[in-house]
Formats: C-alpha cells, structure tokens, sequence
C-alpha cells in the first residue's frame, strides 16, 4: 500500500502543522520533515521510538534534537492518505490532553468536510 502524508487545513485556509515547521530552528525542522517522509514509506508499521498510538486513532511523529522534543499528531484516512493535524514542542512527560483533543477536533472538521460536497460557500 502506498501512503501520501497530507497536512490538514482549516476552513478559514490555516495550515497548522505548516505554521508549525515555519516556527522549528532549521535543523528540527528538517527532522521533523524527513520523519514525514519516512511515515509515507513506512504507514501503519512505523513505530517507536519515531510514532506512537495515542488514543481514538490518533498517533504522535516524535523528534529529538538535542534537548528539544517536537510531536505531530496524526490520523490514517482512506486509500492511505495520512493527515497530519498540527505540532508542538513537548515540555511534559505525557501528551499533553489538550494536543490530543484538538487534533481529534481537527480530525472531526476534516471528516466532516470530507462528506460535504463542495458547496461554492462563500
């Protein structure tokens, strides 16, 4: 099965795991895309230490530079389509709630938008 990892975007246009790799010094950034890039080869069967299964579908991409831990969530959708929510900078041990929530919300808007055909709101 081929994999296409995809960035989820907003209604209103925003793209939050963009605005998150816009906000990494260089080198997590490009940790954190070349995990991407190995979560397209690998799917379901990348696993720790680079993703782990949160909860209700929801995963987590980690990286590590030096002392610095940045996450993505994610969810798998049809036809291997891998839809990367959004990003932070992890300070605590656990994920926090918080993350897991509104990447289950953004998961939510997507699905929802996913069923709707386009209306020409606007």
């Amino acid at each position: 099965m081929r994999f296409q990892v995809e960035f989820y975007e907003t209604k209103d246009g925003r793209i939050p795991v963009q605005e998150f790799l816009d906000s990494l010094d260089p080198k997590m950034n490009a940790k954190m895309i070349g995990l991407m890039e190995i979560l397209e080869e690998k799917g379901f069967s990348l696993r720790e230490p680079y993703s782990a299964p949160l909860e209700d579908g929801i995963f987590e991409l980690r990286a590590v530079q030096g002392s610095n831990i940045s996450r993505a969530l994610f969810f798998f959708y049809i036809e291997g389509r891998i839809i990367i929510t959004h990003g932070f900078i992890k300070k605590t041990q656990k994920t926090p709630r918080a993350q897991i929530e509104l990447a289950r919300k953004y998961r939510s808007d997507f699905l929802k938008r996913q069923a709707q055909p386009n209306r020409g709101e606007g």
